[in-house]
């Protein structure tokens, strides 16, 4: 019956990494009718904090100062920091950069979890797998056509981001144990926002409110919102307490793939031997990183 339930999981990450890896063109269709990166974060986490109330404890505090503080880190570290810093990173270095770099985030998390957490151990199968995973995102990103420019700032931002998000999966392994998911969800959306503002004060909105109505722009943003915010950051929680911070993040590296999948089906885009080799390293690298 564990075994089941365990299995369960580790399809419940695939979707939610699928998820994850269409938000690339949900934001690219949005950019394009004239929404900034912030502007699009801003309305997708404010829709799934509305959402969420409906489901959520009416709790509004954590217990103590320290784990508010924690899912004040949270919010910081999952949502405006590392959205900031990678879309900022796109703006500055090749998309190529940020795509694989980012993905460095289960390699990240992975060190600092072995480094604070006593009882994660670094088997031979979780680390070739994830060096095969890695190698495998590379030729997916670069889909054949390899074109390296270093950008020491917008990859720092990227590298930034990963690092973002690494400690975000760490914070989560914190909290889970001690709040329901839905409440943590909550407050790093709450917290997401309130820290985003700021930015605002810089940079004001720009875009005309009335784009809100168009379909495809109201559908895109009522994915991010609702499926990929709502209801992935919410069940994500759930897999990183159930299956562990280091096994669960290696299912990140299938962030690209099924970018890849979507680009082609979606918005024609070329597909190459060398990504579909790719794909097939990182399946299999994940597949063997997953292994007890």
């Amino acid at each position: 019956m564990n075994e089941k339930k365990n299995y369960t999981y580790h399809l419940i990450a695939i979707f939610t990494v699928g998820v994850w890896g269409l938000t690339f063109i949900s934001t690219k269709v949005l950019i394009a009718n004239g929404l900034s990166p912030k502007e699009i974060f801003l309305l997708r986490f404010l829709i799934a904090y509305i959402g969420i109330w409906f489901i959520s404890p009416r709790k509004l505090f954590a217990n103590n100062w320290k784990d508010e503080l924690w899912l004040l880190l949270g919010g910081i570290t999952g949502g405006s920091v590392y959205f900031l810093t990678e879309n900022m990173a796109l703006g500055i270095t090749l998309a190529t950069n940020v795509a694989f770099i980012v993905c460095t985030a289960p390699l990240l998390t992975t060190i600092f979890s072995l480094m604070i957490y006593k009882k994660e151990k670094a088997t031979r199968t979780l680390i070739g797998g994830s060096l095969m995973a890695l190698v495998g995102v590379a030729m997916v990103v670069y889909n054949g056509s390899f074109v390296l420019k270093i950008s020491p700032l917008g990859d720092f931002l990227t590298l930034l981001a990963a690092l973002s998000w690494a400690f975000y999966s760490l914070i989560m392994k914190k909290m889970t144990g001690r709040y329901n998911t839905i409440f943590i969800t909550r407050k790093i959306f709450f917290y997401g926002i309130l820290t985003i503002l700021p930015v605002f004060l810089f940079q004001p909105w720009q875009a005309d409110l009335s784009l809100l109505m168009e379909p495809s722009v109201l559908l895109n943003l009522l994915f991010l919102g609702v499926l990929a915010s709502l209801v992935c950051f919410a069940v994500w929680n759930v897999v990183l307490k159930n299956l562990g911070t280091v096994r669960a993040s290696n299912y990140i590296y299938l962030n690209p793939l099924f970018t890849l999948v979507g680009s082609a089906v979606l918005l024609d885009e070329h597909l190459t031997i060398i990504a579909l080799i790719g794909a097939g390293c990182i399946m299999g690298g994940v597949y063997i990183a997953g292994r007890k």
